[in-house]
């Protein structure tokens, strides 16, 4: 008991910050802050971009970018990860916002916290890197297709009409914008996302993000354009609130917080691996990031902020730039609060169409498509997957896609290894000339792979289709998994073959399979009667021996 209780200790203190994590920040500070700097400049243009997607406001994705990237780095499980306001996080929200209101939001986040909270004390972060590939492209890129769905009636100048259905709602905005056209807003759009893709390319470790949202700012203002902007933004954070929570509205939100969770789980453990691959010797804490996401989300709320999650791209820059320890990231965040406290007039008079366009390009950048098309000409089953995530994401929700996807996925994986699993005729003995024979009224059998409930039932057909023999000899030495009903579907051919007159002698069981194999009674009848070998050659000379008799 006392071990238990120590062991549970030792876990739960693994989850809090320590001493390791301030060592590491001393070791490179200066490195440390430089990343932290450039990770603020290109996450300023998308936090605004991401708080005015949510529908709380450019304001909103200022916050959670300051309070949660701090809050995370610090408890969160990996030592480079940048966490704030994310796209993906956008398509969850503004449904919410629409039925509950701002109050809604604030108080599901605060819900979602407390999930990621029991996540990670029950130890389940380190099961999402079991997600199969197809599903993560698959998701992802449906990702991308919903944040550009919901920013173009920002790209082109007109007000987001109210229909269920992002398409409809995207459809609706060409309309208006086609009855009264404005060539401006689109393109400003096209021409920051062609800025930022194109400064990608030509000088990736400069972000562009910042500077076209200026240019594009500072020609409206030139100009004097009669466009939607942002709006005055107040210098620093609001004040602490909690006046938001109902208690009578857990149980309508609680379907939200589940899905804001697991997306949020699923995008900060993606990021974090993907962030492992990047560095040298860099290996994350699952349990602990969750950990940190969840006191991240609820702390967040209480200060205006929408849910936050880890951001893949801003991890990617931040290792790109020398991050080394958590101090990037805390550092990342001040950054962003000095800049929100001098600068907030400016913010306010940044035009929607130029966020849009950053969110144009930051879904450009979302999907792989190498990776996509290589998944695609690789296995049907992985097209399957990845083509029916994808459409899930666009057409329903993204925690509905995962399910999908899943249930789907494993589907596929069960019918692949039950056509993996073999029944096949072996050789007893070879004449002089190797050509294979089998013994008179003898047969074996050897059984390669899993003997499962996906494919126990296709070996009973085959073993009971036997005849004109006397003995079969089933080899089990290969057998690599067996279940209680592969174990229960052999002893009724077993008991089918004896019907017909016909001995079974096994051979080769695998110790850790004898225990199912006797609990479902496959094993003892032979047993007791003397039917099961250790080896192959000693149930041949059995089988031998009996025919020899007849």
């Amino acid at each position: 008991m006392k071990r238990r209780i120590s062991s549970q200790a030792r876990f739960m203190l693994g989850l809090l910050p320590g001493k390791a994590d301030l060592v590491r920040a001393r070791q490179a500070p200066l490195r440390d802050l430089a990343a932290g700097l450039t990770v603020a400049i290109v996450a300023l243009p998308l936090a605004l971009a991401f708080g005015a997607a949510s529908g709380l406001g450019a304001q909103a994705g200022i916050t959670t970018a300051v309070i949660a990237g701090i809050l995370a780095a610090v408890f969160g499980g990996s030592n480079v990860q940048i966490s704030g306001p994310t796209g993906a996080m956008t398509v969850v929200l503004i449904p919410v916002v629409a039925q509950f209101g701002a109050a809604g939001l604030l108080q599901v986040g605060i819900m979602a916290g407390v999930i990621l909270v029991l996540l990670a004390m029950s130890r389940l972060g380190r099961y999402v890197r079991y997600l199969p590939m197809p599903l993560v492209e698959g998701f992802t890129a449906g990702i991308a297709v919903v944040i550009a769905l919901q920013q173009v009636p920002n790209m082109l100048g007109v007000t987001a009409g109210e229909q269920p259905q992002l398409w409809a709602v995207a459809a609706d905005a060409v309309v208006q914008w086609v009855a009264d056209p404005n060539p401006v807003p689109p393109l400003i759009a096209l021409g920051v996302a062609a800025v930022i893709l194109i400064g990608a390319r030509w000088k990736p470790s400069i972000p562009m993000s910042l500077g076209a949202i200026a240019a594009a700012t500072g020609l409206t203002v030139w100009l004097d354009l009669d466009l939607a902007v942002i709006g005055a933004l107040p210098g620093g954070i609001p004040a602490p609130q909690a006046d938001f929570f109902d208690p009578g509205l857990i149980a309508a939100l609680l379907p939200s917080a589940a899905a804001i969770a697991a997306l949020a789980a699923l995008e900060s453990l993606l990021s974090a691996t993907v962030a492992d691959g990047m560095t040298i010797g860099e290996h994350h804490n699952p349990d602990r990031e969750l950990f940190g996401q969840g006191i991240a989300n609820l702390a967040v709320p209480f200060f205006g902020g929408v849910p936050a999650t880890a951001a893949i791209a801003r991890t990617a820059v931040n290792v790109r730039s020398g991050a080394r320890s958590r101090l990037a990231a805390v550092s990342h965040s001040v950054v962003l609060l000095a800049f929100m406290m001098v600068a907030a007039p400016l913010v306010g008079v940044v035009p929607m169409a130029a966020l849009g366009g950053v969110l144009l390009a930051t879904t450009i950048q979302m999907v792989q498509v190498a990776s996509i098309r290589s998944i695609l000409t690789a296995t049907r089953s992985d097209a399957v997957v990845l083509v029916l995530t994808f459409l899930v994401t666009v057409a329903i929700d993204l925690v509905t896609a995962v399910v999908i996807g899943l249930i789907v996925a494993a589907l596929l994986a069960l019918q692949s290894m039950s056509r993996a699993a073999q029944l096949e005729p072996v050789a007893l003995e070879q004449n002089s000339e190797g050509e294979s024979r089998l013994e008179h009224g003898i047969i074996a059998f050897r059984l390669d792979g899993p003997l499962f409930f996906g494919a126990a039932h296709r070996f009973l057909l085959e073993l009971t289709q036997v005849t004109d023999v006397s003995v079969v000899i089933l080899r089990m030495s290969r057998v690599s998994t067996i279940d209680a009903t592969g174990a229960s579907v052999l002893d009724d051919a077993i008991t089918r073959l004896e019907r017909q007159g016909i001995v079974v002698l096994l051979s080769g069981i695998r110790p850790h399979h004898r225990q199912v194999l006797t609990a479902l009674g496959a094993l003892n009848r032979l047993s007791a009667s003397g039917r099961v070998f250790s080896e192959t050659p000693d149930a041949i000379a059995f089988a031998q021996e009996l025919t020899a008799r007849e």
